[in-house]
């Protein structure tokens, strides 16, 4: 490649870069419908109000690699403490394997971070939630602790670990973006997203842990 064209691709990726962070605190701040491409490409400091569709080919691209460019650092956290609780027979090792992937990699993001907020939005809207889930499903890795976690969960029915699933993920989205938005100026957010990440395992051991009644009493 020469030195233009290596010059042309890494100003390309440069802009893409600063088109996905201005979006995803956009979105963030104001909802994923209420911003606007143009209002993207302008905040991003972009001449062309078209750069969003020249970068991505519209929002939902765009939403899509804002999940991604996340998905990819989680899941290789996801993957470390896997390897470190896969043999575990203990319900909090794996509820652990569910947790710590969303806060440690909130933790690298520094203060002030968005994605928690960002993700927490898309989990209101039913089409944003089936396209950022088909991102984050397709992570290997997921499966196989949801499969763990189950496993560790024989009073319970598939359908009622499907519920639970939804449960937890709907709690750790919105607690974190509950605690992203609130993070102190100047704090150190590393100790804020461990003890996060404490209160969200105690309360999901208990979650996954409890009873079921059976379900014809439940309708």
């Amino acid at each position: 490649m020469s030195n233009a064209r290596r010059a042309r691709a890494e100003q390309v990726e440069t802009t893409r870069a600063r088109i996905l962070a201005t979006a995803e605190r956009l979105f963030a701040e104001h909802g994923v419908f209420t911003v606007s491409s143009r209002q993207i490409s302008e905040a991003a400091g972009q001449g062309n109000n078209a750069a969003v569709g020249y970068h991505f080919g519209g929002k939902n691209e765009l939403v899509r690699a804002i999940v991604r460019r996340h998905a990819t650092p989680t899941e290789r956290i996801r993957e470390r403490l896997l390897a470190e609780h896969g043999g575990s027979d203990r319900l909090r090792d794996w509820v652990t394997c569910v947790v710590r992937p969303i806060t440690d990699h909130l933790a690298t993001l520094g203060d002030p971070s968005w994605y928690a907020r960002f993700a927490a939005q898309l989990m209101t809207e039913p089409n944003l939630r089936q396209l950022a889930a088909a991102e984050v499903g397709a992570a290997p890795t997921l499966h196989a602790v949801l499969d763990g976690l189950h496993e560790r969960l024989p009073h319970l029915t598939p359908e009622v670990w499907q519920e639970r699933d939804d449960m937890a993920h709907t709690l750790i989205m919105h607690f974190c973006a509950q605690r992203e938005r609130a993070m102190p100026p100047g704090v150190d957010s590393r100790s804020v997203w461990a003890a996060t990440a404490t209160s969200l395992i105690d309360a999901l051991e208990g979650l996954y842990g409890a009873p079921c009644q059976n379900i014809q009493d439940r309708i």
